[in-house]
């Protein structure tokens, strides 16, 4: 019985990842097709409306809008509503909330993280952290070698943005999608990583 048992765990184990996916984007493609749907039946005839143009429709909008985004101003104009949503009590905190879960998923794309780190925090302990970039830190601190560190927290959404003497810092061998896996498991099946020799250059960002 605890053998067969076993096998139903690791069974589980096995397919569960790759179903939750799945249903993921099953979710993703429904809700868009869905919400869309919606739309285009007010501004065309419902007779020409067919399963899957909803779906195409959201990709295209999409497509456009981060057209738009590289366009000379646009950034700004959304900066304006950013600051005016920033002031709306409620709303504020909903979207602050959902901009760190997409900066989170974004974050090894984001091209002022240059490097992952180990953190020395003292007694032994050392901690996975992400260089945010140094021009903030000479700023905020001219006269002290301080470097912006991001380190997250596991399981959850969140962490803490902490401005670093250099030498508290060793740069490692790992590339930040997976250094963010880790982190954000708790560590759990994480491949072995290698920290190499502190450069001031090896912190610097690119």
């Amino acid at each position: 019985m605890q053998k067969l048992l076993t096998y139903v765990v690791q069974g589980l184990i096995t397919v569960l990842p790759l179903a939750l996916t799945l249903y993921a984007i099953y979710w993703v493609i429904v809700t868009l097709e869905v919400l869309i749907r919606k739309l285009l039946i007010n501004i065309m005839p419902e007779q020409w409306y067919f399963p899957g143009i909803g779906v195409t429709t959201g990709i295209v909008l999409i497509f456009i809008v981060g057209l738009v985004m590289n366009m000379y101003g646009a950034r700004y104009l959304v900066s304006v509503g950013d600051r005016v949503i920033q002031k709306i009590p409620l709303v504020k905190s909903i979207y602050a909330s959902i901009s760190d879960i997409i900066t989170v998923f974004n974050i090894g794309k984001n091209s002022d993280l240059s490097a992952v780190v180990s953190v020395d925090m003292g007694n032994g302990f050392h901690q996975i952290g992400f260089v945010t970039g140094e021009n903030t830190g000479k700023r905020l601190y001219p006269n002290e070698d301080r470097i912006g560190v991001y380190l997250p927290m596991s399981y959850q959404i969140g962490g803490f943005t902490m401005y670093m003497s250099r030498d508290k810092l060793t740069p490692l061998n790992i590339s930040i999608e997976e250094a963010m896996r880790i982190t954000l498991t708790g560590g759990a099946q994480a491949k072995e990583i290698e920290a190499f020799h502190l450069t001031p250059e090896a912190a610097k960002p690119k």
